[in-house]
């Protein structure tokens, strides 16, 4: 079989291992918050760079001091890239793992290279200890993976291939020897592990870019219907929500009512105590609100004090129970402008507009804030005749 350049592969690996760190990189700094992990990978794809460097200096530095230096840099690469699914998925990062296998690697690099020299074990205990950290990632994938998605399968099938590789390449070396695994002789196993596990180091990294674009594109799509400060519905978001109800009740789902809700004297609150509290303000009541609703029900922010509620299947009386609820847990709340004026009303018969029943809300509400705030008022039905 022919035997495949080590530097050219390692160089080439190196070479597009550095522009997926760039590109890894850029995102981390445009979405830290909403995708995590990419750090931790541009990181670890930055060592396994640094890894290949390392190992292309052998014909001009002493192996004992270029081996153990690469092999820790590619250890801790890869363990990166665990600690960085680990972040993406929301757990905790097992920095504890992740130090025990680069020291246990670094003892046995040492051990097997100085004290009995064995390339074989040497092989054995880094494809025995890597493995860990792909299949750690793997059971991630598995447990919290998108199953549905095409994006997590992709991430996972590419992490099973290169466990199976990887303790492939470390059973072969215990069982028959150096020969076998030793890149530098290009025998037909390390021939086709050389050329698999390089091409699958730039395939995972692909697998977890696809995982964070899949990230981003429900951000994007979540950002375009909700409020970014209370995380509630914005207009968009509250019209496709209004218009999957409206089907509903044609359909014969029942009644329709909508909730117009404004907080009192919001604007001393920000002339008191700052805009930052007027924020944490309007965060607590729409968190209250969501707190009261069904989880059919729908909450909105209008822009500035002003939210409105969907309540799908539900009449006026029981709309009227469901704000008189929100008002008392609000005047529980200890914090400045706690109380809030309510309009309802409800979806008339025909092909009403939602501006309209909006309208009819709205009226309702500038009625409770001229009755003295603090209240409930319902729509006059006859307006909606």
């Amino acid at each position: 079989m022919y035997a495949l350049d080590v530097k050219t592969i390692l160089f080439m690996t190196a070479l597009m291992c550095a522009a997926m760190a760039v590109v890894m990189y850029a995102m981390h700094r445009s979405f830290r918050r909403e995708v995590q992990g990419l750090g931790h990978w541009a990181a670890g794809l930055t060592l396994m760079v640094g890894s290949g460097v390392a190992f292309g200096l052998l014909a001009i530095l002493p192996s004992w001091l270029v081996l153990p230096l690469a092999n820790l840099m590619l250890v801790g690469g890869i363990g990166l890239s665990m600690i960085g699914t680990r972040a993406f998925y929301g757990r905790p990062p097992a920095w504890k793992l992740y130090h025990a296998i680069w020291f246990a690697d670094l003892l046995a690099m040492c051990w097997w290279m100085f004290v009995q020299p064995s390339f074989a074990m040497r092989v054995a205990a880094f494809s025995f200890l890597v493995s860990v950290f792909y299949l750690d990632q793997l059971s991630l994938v598995l447990r919290r993976g998108e199953r549905s998605h095409f994006a997590s399968w992709f991430f996972g099938v590419l992490l099973a291939i290169q466990t199976i590789v990887v303790l492939t390449r470390g059973i072969a070396a215990l069982f028959n020897g150096a020969a076998t695994v030793d890149l530098l002789r290009g025998s037909g196993l390390a021939t086709v592990y050389l050329a698999v596990s390089n091409f699958m180091a730039l395939l995972l990294t692909v697998g977890f870019l696809v995982l964070a674009t899949r990230r981003l594109q429900k951000v994007l799509e979540k950002r375009s219907t909700h409020d970014p400060l209370t995380e509630v519905l914005n207009r968009r978001g509250f019209g496709e929500a209004y218009s999957r109800a409206r089907a509903r009740q044609r359909r014969g789902a029942g009644a329709l009512a909508l909730m117009a809700i404004d907080l009192d004297h919001f604007k001393a609150v920000n002339d008191q105590h700052g805009h930052a509290e007027g924020d944490r303000v309007l965060v607590k009541v729409a968190n209250v609100i969501k707190r009261t609703l069904r989880e059919s029900d729908s909450v909105a922010r209008f822009g500035g004090e002003e939210f409105v509620v969907l309540l799908p299947d539900t009449t006026l009386a029981r709309a009227e129970q469901a704000a008189v609820r929100i008002q008392a847990l609000l005047a529980e709340a200890a914090q400045p402008c706690c109380t809030v004026s309510i309009g309802l009303a409800s979806q008339a018969p025909g092909d009403e507009p939602l501006d309209r029943v909006l309208a009819r809300a709205d009226a309702a509400l500038y009625r409770a804030k001229e009755n003295g705030r603090d209240r409930v008022e319902v729509a006059d039905a006859a307006i909606a005749a």
